[in-house]
């Protein structure tokens, strides 16, 4: 927004008196010949491999997307945030590892070259130097040598390899962690693990060993449910749905569909990811939702055979399969209500519902179950359709009507032998649990609302209290309508009849108390060009073979125009649209002869046609910044176990500081959390979690202002008058929101450090407010923190002569006390991310220090140095004029002297009949007796009583004394 007070604050005149004054002239001059100066030098390059006996210190941030609209002033709050504290942690004597990549494979840059029909690396590849040049204006302390981009070959080669680890690895429960695929293959060799039909090892053909084999690696591929976009021509994972069922790039429909796609294993370590989160170092509101993500549950499960009518518990248990030969599985935390099973849904997406259709409807099924279509077949086959067309969110939601159709089987309750109608209803998600459920109408208000519709028995299994007038009882209480061959839960308590029923499962071999969690296996395939290939092919049997490791990076094919990197988009609504992905398109590059180096020669393969999703690349950065020139190994496990292996602290290991926002909470940072899990059980790394410590900055906002219409218009055009905003001679409302190019209120990094300098740009963004609380941005506000640099410059050096002023002379104890408790608050305060009220502090010194007749060198050089981490360029201009001929980038941050820190008095105010009368300044330790008497004493004080008699003298050593008269 303009304003003639921020224009004259910053373009205020220098007279001719004053040609050394700081200005936005001298600090671009100044921090050009800095910024060039550290990069000469090569002052934040650190050798990881032969760390000093310095304590390390490794820092990072999420590092960014290379975007093409460019930086706002919102992007680099994190970025100068890192800096500051790494420049800090230096300057106590920390070795530092503080470097900058690109996270710039996936959908944005291939979305943007569709419509350019410029390949999406030429964009890419553009954006970043934009953004380094943007960055690098900011005086970031990076170490640029260890900077790259996930689109790099050499990086991703290792990518790649991380995933044919994750390939050729299972999770073994018995060690609790991963292991080769070699040494399950030796179980199933040696007999000490049965095949799943129980045919020797050596019987299996090579098809059936990889189908069985497929069933254990920690990523495969499957015929999975999964959520296919067609206006984005990908499928995508459940965290990049949004909740009411629309792509969360580009806002178009998304469908369930069930396709052939790359998995990873992460439910394999679901129970690590939560134990684990208790030793880090994070946000408790960031645990809370991975623990939620996650969704423990303790329960039992248990398997309802189709089709059949023999009891569980009967002589023909063989039998109890039925005609089907097929059995539902279901997980309950509720096993003590099985009794009340009345009927079970399936997931429509369920894979069994193909199997338990029968041809036509059993003799006498309820005309309400059908749904009036002629055959149980045409039923599902309809309501397919129109669950595929809903949202998960919609699917679930309580307040709707409840839909759904019989499909003609039955299964049989395995407590009692009673055979109970089989559903589909879209209020069961295949992604939740086994798919599938068993209903209990008296104890759960979703199966109590079907029941009603479908006109289904309900029978209560917990007695709920005397006065319940409900209808679905979910309460604790004594069991009831509990009892069958073999086993009675009528009248225990939930948790004892828990116990016995799950004993009783056991017992029969028809279930299993169990732990069941809310995480699915993690999505790996995206239908894109612009992405990591997969270093597999397949060979005509269609079993997956992996790259040998001299094969990799397998680079992506070179392609031309839009037309052979854009996927194939569909009409969005058109659910029974299939992907088709640009790299099928592309012969040459699929069908390959390659000899693995197998023993078998030469073959004939196919190359994966799916990319891997845009998380791939960051799940595994900060190791490849510990070691990013190294073409032998991922990282030297030296040079890991150095900077990011377990220590006291942190049981697990990790970086030391990592930086970023709160909208990561599940999605990056689970996905890292598992491949760093997999590489630590693997012997490759020493740390067991990537992210030791984790601070979540809040977000910079602008002020949008829209017009009648409801557009925006240009924030920097509207002006404030008259108590409104006004854009030209139209009236428009003022609203707290983002900040962006379509919002009209960006505000550059490059036009802020135009106007005042990049130092200026550094202390605004860290003084606004606290670093995690979101706070608006207001470019009028920003003179403040330039006025403080102009003063700290004027406290040094002379604005006529460019001369430094300071003395040598030991500075007086007014100064000896405000200096060091301002270096003494500033210590706590940079240990802590309390940026802005270390800033506070330091304008506090320096205000003191501008009143000084003389400016003693000791204070001088102490100010530079708690300025330095803050704004370096005018520090490192200010040491070298001090006389310094060193960088003060590594000079000792100031130590405080507590004879100093410490108040020499403490004022103490004295209150008569409630109103203060006066202000004593007293010793911090004065006695309550001594400080009676002496507020008692005081002349103003004294004319306030006016000789009236004291009541009574309350004293609240040292800071107050109350008179009541």
């Amino acid at each position: 927004m303009s304003s003639e007070t921020t224009t004259a604050a910053a373009t205020e005149s220098v007279p001719a008196t004053a040609p050394h004054r700081y200005t936005a002239a001298l600090a671009a001059e100044i921090e050009a010949r800095w910024q060039d100066f550290w990069a000469r030098e090569g002052t934040y390059a650190v050798d990881t491999a032969a760390p000093s006996d310095r304590p390390r210190k490794f820092i990072m941030d999420m590092f960014p997307y290379p975007s093409g609209a460019g930086l706002h002033v919102g992007h680099p709050l994190g970025y100068i945030a890192t800096d500051v504290y790494a420049r800090y942690e230096r300057m106590t004597g920390h070795d530092v590892l503080h470097t900058m990549g690109f996270d710039a494979f996936g959908l944005p840059a291939e979305q943007y070259a569709v419509q350019t029909g410029t390949h999406p690396r030429v964009t890419t590849e553009a954006n970043i130097v934009s953004m380094r040049r943007q960055l690098g204006r900011l005086g970031l302390g990076h170490d640029t040598d260890r900077s790259f981009a996930t689109i790099d070959p050499d990086y991703y080669k290792w990518t790649q390899w991380i995933f044919l680890k994750i390939f050729d690895s299972w999770y073994d429960e018995e060690a609790d962690a991963a292991r080769p695929i070699a040494t399950l293959v030796e179980q199933f060799e040696t007999g000490k693990r049965e095949t799943p039909d129980g045919r020797p090892w050596a019987a299996l053909s090579a098809e059936e060993r990889a189908e069985v084999l497929s069933g254990h690696r920690l990523a495969y591929a499957s015929d999975s449910p999964v959520n296919w976009c067609p206006g984005l021509g990908t499928v995508l994972a459940n965290e990049e749905v949004t909740a009411d069922g629309r792509s969360e790039r580009g806002n178009f429909p998304v469908f369930k569909a069930n396709l052939r796609q790359w998995m990873m294993r992460i439910t394999a370590y679901a129970d690590r990811l939560l134990a684990d989160l208790d030793e880090l170092d994070w946000p408790e509101a960031i645990k809370l939702q991975q623990r939620n993500w996650i969704g423990r549950s303790e329960g039992a499960r248990v398997d309802f055979p189709v089709g059949g009518t023999t009891h569980a518990s009967g002589a023909s248990r063989g039998d109890a399969q039925g005609e089907a030969g097929a059995r539902i599985s279901v997980f309950t935390t509720r096993p003590d209500t099985l009794f009340g099973a009345t009927y079970m849904v399936l997931a429509p997406e369920h894979p069994l519902v193909d199997t338990i259709v029968p041809a036509g409807w059993p003799q006498g099924t309820h005309a309400v179950w059908t749904g009036g279509h002629a055959t149980p077949a045409e039923a599902v086959a309809t309501y397919r359709v129109q669950a595929a067309a809903k949202s998960d969110v919609e699917r679930q939601a309580e307040a709707k009507e409840k839909t759904g159709v019989f499909t003609g089987a039955y299964a049989v309750n395995p407590v009692n032998g009673e055979r109970i109608p089989v559903f589909i209803a879209d209020y069961v998600l295949m992604g939740y649990g086994t798919g599938a459920i068993m209903a209990v109408p008296g104890q759960d208000a979703r199966d109590w609302a079907f029941s009603e519709v479908f006109e289904l028995p309900i029978i209560r299994t917990v007695q709920p209290p005397a006065d319940w007038d409900g209808k679905a009882y979910t309460g604790d209480g004594p069991a009831i309508n509990s009892a069958g061959p073999g086993v009675d839960l009528n009248g225990l308590e939930v948790a004892e009849a828990k116990r016995k029923i799950i004993a009783w499962l056991e017992d029969q071999g028809v279930g299993e108390g169990t732990v069941s969690f809310r995480l699915r296996d993690w999505l790996f395939s995206r239908q894109r060009y612009w992405g990591e290939p997969f270093p597999i092919v397949y060979d005509e049997n269609d079993v997956a073979h992996a790259l040998p490791e001299s094969m990799l990076p397998l680079e992506l094919p070179e392609v031309k125009g839009a037309e052979d990197y854009a996927p194939r988009t569909f009409d969005p609504d058109d659910a029974d649209s299939r992907p088709e992905t640009p790299l099928s398109r592309n012969a040459d590059w699929v069908n390959v002869t390659l000899d693995l180096g197998d023993g078998a020669g030469p073959r004939r393969f196919r190359r994966e046609t799916n990319t891997m999703p845009n998380w791939a690349g960051s799940c595994w950065y900060e190791l490849r910044y510990l070691d990013p020139h190294n073409a032998g190994r991922l990282v030297d496990p030296a040079v890991e176990r150095a900077w990011m292996g377990p220590a006291e602290g942190k049981p697990h290991g990790g970086v030391d500081l990592y930086v970023g926002g709160a909208e990561h909470a599940v999605l990056h940072l689970l996905y890292a959390r598992f491949w760093s899990k997999v590489l630590h059980d693997l012997g490759y790394v020493s740390s067991a979690e990537p992210f030791h410590k984790l601070f979540n900055q809040g977000m910079i906002q602008a002020y949008v202002y829209r017009d009648g219409r409801g557009f925006p218009v240009p924030a920097a055009e509207v002006e404030e008058r008259d108590g409104g905003y006004w854009y030209g001679d139209e009236r428009v409302r003022r609203e707290l929101g983002k900040m962006g190019k379509s919002l009209k209120n960006a505000v550059t990094p490059d036009e802020i450090c135009a106007e005042y300098g990049a130092d200026t740009l550094r202390l605004y963004e860290m003084a606004m407010g606290p670093l995690d609380v979101s706070r608006p941005w207001d470019t009028r506000a920003v003179v403040g923190q330039y006025r403080l640099l102009q003063r700290l410059w004027r406290n040094v050096v002379d604005e006529s002569t460019g001369a430094v002023t300071v003395v040598d002379e030991e500075p007086d104890e007014e100064t000896l006390r405000a200096l060091h408790k301002a270096v003494d608050g500033v210590t706590r305060d940079m240990a802590a991310l309390r940026f802005n009220t270390a800033i506070a502090k330091v304008t506090e010194l320096n205000n003191h220090v501008t009143k000084l007749r003389a400016v003693p060198r000791t204070v001088a050089e102490a100010l530079v140095k708690l300025v330095a981490p803050l704004a370096p360029h005018v520090a490192e201009e200010l040491w070298r004029r001090l006389g310094h001929a060193t960088t003060v980038v590594y000079e000792a941050f100031p130590v405080a002297d507590p004879r100093y820190v410490a108040d020499q008095t403490v004022t103490c105010v004295v209150q008569v009949k409630g109103k203060v009368k006066a202000r004593l300044e007293v010793s911090p330790d004065i006695a309550e007796a001594e400080l009676e008497a002496a507020a008692l004493a005081d002349e103003a004080v004294r004319r306030a009583l006016g000789g009236a008699p004291v009541r009574k003298v309350i004293v609240r050593a040292p800071k107050l004394v109350n008179v009541v008269i």
